[in-house]
C-alpha cells in the first residue's frame, strides 16, 4: 500500500508515492537518484546512511519515508551549498582523512550537525559525537583533525 507525500530534501520539494516500508535511505537512493548516503549495514549502526532531519544525524536506513514528510531532509548532496558543509569538505580532503570514501558521506553529515552546534568542539565532543560513523579504512584520527581543523577555521 502506498501513500504520496511531501518530502523536502536538500531544500528542493518532492511530491512522491511511497509505500509505508519505504526507507528514507531507499526514496534517496532509487527515487531520487541522491546516492551520496550509503547503504552499508542496513540497520543502523555503520552510520554510512547518515542524513540531517531537522538538523539532527539520523539513520537514514531507519527512517520510514512517510514519517518524514514535513521535515527537512539534507543529504551529503545538500552540504555543498552550505559553509560548514564546504568547509568539512575542504579539510577532509586537505587532512587526508578520506580513504575508501565509502564511510565519508555520513561522516561529513555527522561531523556538520557537531560543528553547526559547536564550531569550537574539542576533540573529545567530536570523538563522542562520531562514535556512530565506522570507518574500516582509517584509525579515526585524521577524520578527527579534519573536523576541529574546519571547526578552528569557522568560528568566531
Amino acid at each position: 500500500m502506498s501513500v504520496t507525500c511531501e518530502l523536502t530534501v536538500n531544500d528542493v520539494n518532492h511530491r512522491i508515492a511511497v509505500d509505508f516500508a519505504d526507507t528514507v535511505l531507499s526514496v534517496l537512493r532509487e527515487r531520487l537518484n541522491l546516492t551520496g548516503a550509503k547503504r552499508g549495514c542496513d540497520q543502523g549502526v555503520c552510520g554510512a546512511c547518515t542524513v540531517l532531519v531537522d538538523e539532527k544525524p539520523m539513520r537514514s536506513c531507519l527512517l520510514l519515508a512517510a514519517n518524514c514528510a514535513g521535515n527537512a531532509v539534507t543529504t551529503i548532496e545538500g552540504l555543498s551549498e552550505d559553509a560548514i558543509g564546504r568547509a568539512l569538505q575542504k579539510s577532509f580532503v586537505e587532512a587526508g582523512a578520506i580513504q575508501c570514501g565509502f564511510c565519508i558521506p555520513g561522516a561529513l553529515v555527522s561531523a556538520r550537525a557537531v560543528l553547526k552546534r559547536n564550531p569550537g568542539a574539542s576533540v573529545d565532543d567530536i570523538r563522542k559525537a562520531m562514535s556512530g560513523n565506522l570507518c574500516r579504512c582509517s584509525g579515526y584520527r585524521k577524520i578527527v583533525e579534519a573536523i576541529a581543523k574546519a571547526g578552528a577555521e569557522l568560528a568566531p
